[in-house]
């Protein structure tokens, strides 16, 4: 499982989250992450918004209703294995 470092634009802190699944959808990259790498934990869909030249990329958590449940819905069907509740 792939871990990424986030770093808080409004306090500057570090937050490491694993990614579970990623997924494109009409043109837009998302990526459903954890903050725990094994048991329970609470998943969030993160939206790509900018590509730097270079590695660096910005995500923001998807907080529209109705694209967080048609995100959400691929992101269930992507991690079968896994008991995703939205």
């Amino acid at each position: 499982m792939d871990r990424l470092k986030f770093t808080a634009p409004d306090t500057g802190e570090e937050i490491e989250f694993y990614v579970l699944e990623q997924t494109t959808i009409t043109g837009h990259n998302y990526i459903l992450v954890t903050e725990e790498e094994d048991g329970d934990a609470e998943c969030y869909i993160l939206r790509e918004t900018e590509a730097s030249d270079g590695d660096d990329v910005t995500y923001e958590f998807v907080e529209d209703e109705s694209e967080f449940a048609a995100v959400g819905k691929v992101f269930s069907e992507l991690v079968e294995d896994a008991d995703v509740e939205l």
